[in-house]
């Protein structure tokens, strides 16, 4: 399964009331969208047609976040479900995670791009040194340690999607302040030369899950319910329902 089908299988199964999007490019994933949906990039060429009510903003995500009122598109500030496919570049997509996590809830869902490279080489920093992939991945693997690390009420699913892989970020907490308060040395470890040291655990998918059988789990009913329980009810019925992922 590519990228993409994932993608419009979650959209299927939790019907989001908002969508936001990190790297619209021709609109491929865009594409799937249904609901209010805002996109972010700065250098977006659409050759897709697009069928919802989008907001397209033609900026980066950093500057799209520090408006003092960036998800004035959607009814209120929160999205049900984000696609993070930026700049494949660890410490872009970090700071995209803790910008999208301040609007989200306990059903939101955070899917992110290019997160388990096949090869050292289609993981490096430089896009501009051949690597013999037509694929570019980046080193965004990097924040699957660190979401693991400093927040473990998260639950971050990889995915053996085509071609790069994808991380499923279930249960995030807009309260949580451990990722930014660890920002700047989270940052400053990411920039180091090529090439990466890349877990192996990253490049065989170890820990990957089929996404058909992903997708067939409950936790997604689950995580639509909570959507219309006050806020700590739907944390305590959102932590029993991943409650099984965390042993996988």
């Amino acid at each position: 399964m590519r990228r993409h089908d994932l993608l419009a299988e979650l959209h299927r199964l939790l019907s989001p009331r908002s969508y936001l999007e990190i790297g619209v490019n021709v609109g491929g994933s865009m594409t799937l969208s249904r609901t209010r949906s805002i996109g972010i990039d700065p250098y977006y060429s659409l050759t897709q047609e697009l069928l919802c009510d989008v907001h397209l903003v033609r900026t980066s995500s950093d500057e799209f976040f520090a408006r003092e009122h960036p998800l004035a598109h959607f009814d209120e500030p929160l999205i049900d479900l984000a696609f993070i496919d930026g700049m494949h570049l660890a410490e872009y997509a970090f700071r995209d995670f803790v910008n999208v996590e301040r609007f989200t809830h306990p059903g939101s869902v955070v899917v992110i791009d290019d997160m388990l490279p096949r090869d050292v080489p289609e993981a490096r920093r430089d896009r501009s040194v051949p690597s013999g992939r037509t694929a570019w991945a980046g080193d965004v693997y990097k924040i699957l340690a660190t979401l693991r690390e400093l927040r473990p009420d998260l639950v971050c699913l990889e995915v053996d999607t085509a071609p790069t892989g994808t991380v499923v970020v279930i249960n995030p907490d807009p309260t949580n302040r451990a990722l930014l308060e660890a920002a700047d040395d989270v940052v400053e470890s990411y920039v180091v030369p090529d090439p990466q040291d890349v877990p192996a655990a990253i490049l065989d998918r170890r820990r990957a899950h089929q996404p058909e059988a992903l997708l067939d789990l409950p936790v997604w009913g689950e995580l639509v319910a909570a959507r219309d329980l006050p806020v700590a009810d739907a944390r305590a019925r959102v932590t029993q329902a991943v409650a099984p992922l965390r042993a996988v």
